[in-house]
């Protein structure tokens, strides 16, 4: 293909996925690193960290559900009772010493985590999961979970949170959730009634 085509390409694959690599488009385009590289430069697009920087740094939603530090991964887009999109890096400790392979319970806190700060509410809490693990995720991969709310009850009722986690465009994890939803105080994060201790 012509340089105008890849470039028009290259542009049509980071609009539908901000967060490709340039290892991934070098697949996808079948041209060397440097050639995307020198096409990211001439189209002004700039590189993946600083793509994800300048997202960031769009206003979206607060969380409410959750303290914003008790989410798994850096939310990078969040709609409130509707998506929302967080990135989480696989790093030493996240993974099994003998073949860097990362724990399932950190893939699935991600979306669990994400599918509950998606939710519109000062109290949400997963009532149940069906998940499934669709290949192993490694050291130093990025996982990139997309939730969708797909059903809102009224207070006091359920939400359906869909989670897709991808590495580059491969699916890597999903995840049905039923959401409780409710703005009943005396409910802590993780599901028990906060009792005065002292």
């Amino acid at each position: 293909m012509s340089k105008k085509e890849r470039q028009q390409q290259l542009l049509h694959i980071i609009a539908g996925n901000p967060f490709v690599t340039d290892r991934e488009l070098t697949r996808q385009l079948k041209v060397s690193i440097q050639t995307i590289r020198l096409d990211r430069m001439e189209l002004g697009i700039p590189e993946l960290r600083e793509r994800m920087k300048q997202m960031a740094e769009h206003s979206y939603d607060q969380v409410r559900s959750l303290p914003a530090d008790e989410v798994i991964g850096d939310i990078v887009d969040l709609q409130l009772d509707k998506s929302g999109i967080s990135i989480f890096e696989i790093r030493e400790d996240h993974v099994f010493s003998r073949n860097g392979i990362a724990r399932g319970h950190y893939v699935f806190a991600q979306a669990n985590s994400l599918a509950v700060a998606v939710i519109n509410d000062e109290i949400a809490l997963t009532a149940s999961a069906d998940i499934r693990f669709v290949r192993m995720v490694l050291l130093g991969e990025k996982c990139i979970a997309k939730a969708q709310v797909r059903s809102l009850a009224g207070r006091g009722g359920k939400a359906e949170v869909d989670v897709f986690t991808y590495v580059g465009e491969e699916l890597v994890f999903q995840g049905h959730f039923i959401v409780y939803r409710s703005a009943n105080e005396e409910y802590s994060e993780g599901g028990n009634r906060s009792v005065d201790r002292h």
